[in-house]
């Protein structure tokens, strides 16, 4: 009982409290010398203006209710009057005997929306309260990363994809079907329904041990140069290696693969014969370890300026990609023997088992399959990858991102899920 009057009248002795210190800073805002901290409190005794509401309401506002008398106060009259209680309930112990927060903590946070304090304050309170391993600096830096990611609407956190739709594979027994819905076929070359054939691609085994002993993939890069729209230039952090970079990482933490990425330069001086120069040097790495099973070379295309090749993924900002075949043939030439390429089918049926899996799995992620007449090392591996992953207009973040649902989409061929 006695605890209940206590609580009744300390809301008086607060008062009194707030018409001194309210009555002070009315003077002194006529003389223009509110201090940082003066200022900052009175923004905090609005700000907490609710919480005192949330304690008082119960027992000042309806304390006439017993009687079934009207309510002597209104909750406008609470908020204004008793507007810094919160303070010091801030300070009383929690239920479990601990302090929940201090008022300093307060104060650092709500700082955050007012000014902000040189080094030399920084380091003052700091040597204060060496105990709070934090600063404003800290404080404004985690904000405004968090207030960048709510206006992206994004998440920091990748999560894979169940399936979307279900593609039928009578559907694409058509041939004219198939080509339509899965492939791009260049003015170049020329493909017939014998060498396009979704039954038989599907019936093809993709799947790989993680059990081996070395690595089961490669990651290289016949262009290695290819950079982004905000790369820098001469750091390779931010160029197609550095995407690869972050690839292998998904694959190896994630998903439990043995990666190995292979960043030799094949095209530093000219792109021109960049596939001439990569073709010994892949094919040493291969004889290197024989345990690879999966050769991925990784680029990114080249658009018109005005094309981004980017979508929303659950709120983050995705390059799409596209898979990538050479025919070794031309509508010129035919066949082009110099280039035989004995991984063909299979070559074919990976990349459109990866290409159904992201239309189930992630629409729109990809572009459609494109076929060219050349034959761009694809030989070396009936498991091999050529992926154009976004284009010059796309930011590295774009990039990096759209290594995620790469990643899923390559497990779930390897696993056979």
């Amino acid at each position: 009982m006695k605890e209940k009057k206590w609580r009744l009248i300390l809301p008086v002795l607060l008062l009194g409290m707030m018409v001194i210190v309210q009555g002070r800073t009315v003077r002194k805002s006529t003389e223009d010398e509110i201090t940082f901290t003066e200022r900052m409190f009175c923004e905090l005794s609005r700000a907490l203006g609710e919480t005192i509401h949330d304690i008082y309401m119960p027992c000042i506002s309806f304390v006439g209710q017993q009687e079934r008398t009207t309510p002597w106060i209104l909750r406008e009259q609470i908020d204004s009057l008793l507007p810094f209680y919160g303070y010091l309930e801030a300070d009383l112990p929690s239920e479990d005997g601990e302090m929940s927060f201090s008022i300093r903590e307060i104060l650092l946070t709500e700082a955050q929306e007012g000014e902000v304090p040189n080094e030399e304050e920084f380091d003052s309170a700091e040597k204060k309260e060496p105990e709070l391993n934090i600063t404003l600096a800290e404080l404004l830096r985690t904000e405004n990363e968090a207030a960048m990611e709510m206006m992206q609407g994004g998440t920091a956190v990748f999560v894979p994809h169940t399936m979307q739709q279900e593609i039928e594979t009578e559907t694409l027994e058509d041939y004219e079907t198939l080509v339509k819905d899965f492939y791009t076929v260049d003015s170049n070359t020329m493909i017939g329904s014998e060498q396009l054939n979704a039954s038989r691609f599907l019936e093809k085994n993709m799947t790989v041990s993680k059990d081996s002993t070395g690595p089961q993939i490669l990651i290289f890069h016949t262009h290695s140069q290819e950079a982004f729209a905000d790369s820098v230039p001469g750091d390779t952090a931010t160029s197609i290696v550095g995407v690869g970079d972050h690839l292998a990482e998904i694959l190896t933490d994630t998903y439990g693969y043995q990666v190995l990425h292979h960043t030799e330069g094949y095209d530093i001086e000219t792109r021109n014969d960049a596939y001439a120069k990569a073709l010994p040097g892949v094919e040493q790495v291969l004889a290197d370890n024989p345990s690879i099973q999966v050769v991925i070379d990784l680029h990114r295309d080249e658009m018109e300026e005005g094309t981004r090749l980017v979508m929303n993924l659950d709120g983050r900002p995705t390059a799409r990609f596209m898979f990538f075949n050479g025919l070794s043939r031309t509508k010129k030439t035919g066949n082009i023997t110099y280039l035989y390429n004995e991984n063909l089918e299979d070559n074919l049926a990976f990349s459109f088992q990866m290409q159904k899996k992201a239309y189930e799995y992630y629409p729109g992620l990809t572009r459609k399959i494109y076929l060219k007449g050349y034959r761009y090392n694809m030989h070396l591996m009936p498991r091999y990858l050529l992926v154009e992953l976004g284009a010059q207009n796309n930011t590295v973040e774009e990039a990096m991102n759209a290594c995620d649902p790469l990643a899923h989409i390559l497990d779930m061929v390897l696993s056979g899920h």
